[in-house]
């Protein structure tokens, strides 16, 4: 019995030694300051510091993981775009963090960075909204490579969607770019992000007294014929309204290639002269009768 608290009491002295040295190695560093103003930086604070950092980069790639395992590749190096910001902004707080605990008061660090910060916020106020911008974009998938968009009187198709500015090429080939802020601050029409065909129309406008019934015939044959034309649902024409030199139809049809729309409608036009042109249907000008008076 003896013997076994003689055993027990070598080990705590062995144990309380060897933490002992183990503290004081962690407690190996630079001090320097008395009192309140004393700074310490040790082997056991830089090691925190490792362990922290290490600790916050694990645990934001963890969660990058969870939210893009089920997107597709390029979804992914968007979201690495979008963690980049939240990974420096962890590091500056574990690193604020391990200044409080040297003894260094942070406070005024605080307060310059914050007025840097608003500084630098008034000055780069844009670039900011176009970040912020791109990240919600990113986030909620308003917009998708391949939507095709009409933004300020311009129609394009998206092609590169980043942090600060999305790339789009028109109808003509070439290339918008668009700060992101202006994507999410105004309304913009999108063609295709709701899967379907869209109705497009062509307006004409014939001569009084024309047969309406062929006018409307002829209407339909030509956007029939049209191969980029679908026919389901079917075309239809609709008698406008009675203008001041002439009778006004519509013809709608739908189409997939809303990208195209523009050349559609040419082939339609020009089919259209065509057959008005054979039928003897005539797409009147505008038109004043004057009249002189002698006193």
């Amino acid at each position: 019995m003896i013997q076994e608290k003689v055993v027990q009491k070598i080990k705590e002295v062995v144990t309380k030694d060897i933490w002992g040295a183990i503290l004081d190695f962690l407690n190996l560093g630079i001090h320097f300051g008395e009192g309140e103003n004393k700074v310490s930086i040790s082997i056991g604070l830089v090691l925190v510091m490792v362990v922290s950092l290490a600790a916050a980069s694990f645990l934001l790639k963890l969660t990058r993981k969870f939210y893009t395992r089920k997107m597709e590749e390029e979804d992914k190096l968007k979201f690495i775009s979008v963690f980049k910001f939240i990974k420096y902004i962890s590091y500056a707080i574990v690193f604020f963090v391990i200044l409080s605990m040297t003894g260094i008061n942070i406070t005024p660090f605080l307060a310059a960075s914050a007025a840097l910060l608003v500084g630098f916020g008034l000055a780069l106020q844009d670039l900011f909204q176009d970040i912020i911008g791109g990240i919600f974009i990113i986030l909620d998938k308003s917009l998708l490579v391949g939507d095709i968009i009409e933004v300020e009187g311009k129609v394009g198709q998206i092609i590169e969607i980043k942090l600060r500015t999305t790339r789009a090429v028109t109808r003509d080939d070439k290339i918008i770019i668009i700060p992101n802020h202006k994507l999410i601050r105004n309304s913009i029409y999108n063609y295709t992000q709701n899967k379907k065909t869209i109705r497009e129309k062509v307006i004409v406008g014939v001569a009084y007294g024309s047969d309406i019934n062929k006018v409307k015939e002829l209407l339909l044959q030509s956007v029939d014929i049209q191969v980029k034309v679908l026919k389901t649902p079917k075309p239809s024409v609709m008698f406008n309204d009675f203008g001041d030199s002439a009778l006004i139809f519509e013809v709608y049809f739908f189409v997939k290639d809303s990208f195209r729309v523009p050349k559609i409608k040419s082939d339609i036009r020009f089919k259209i002269d065509s057959l008005f042109s054979e039928n003897n249907i005539t797409i009147p000008f505008p038109q004043r009768d004057v009249h002189l008076f002698n006193k």
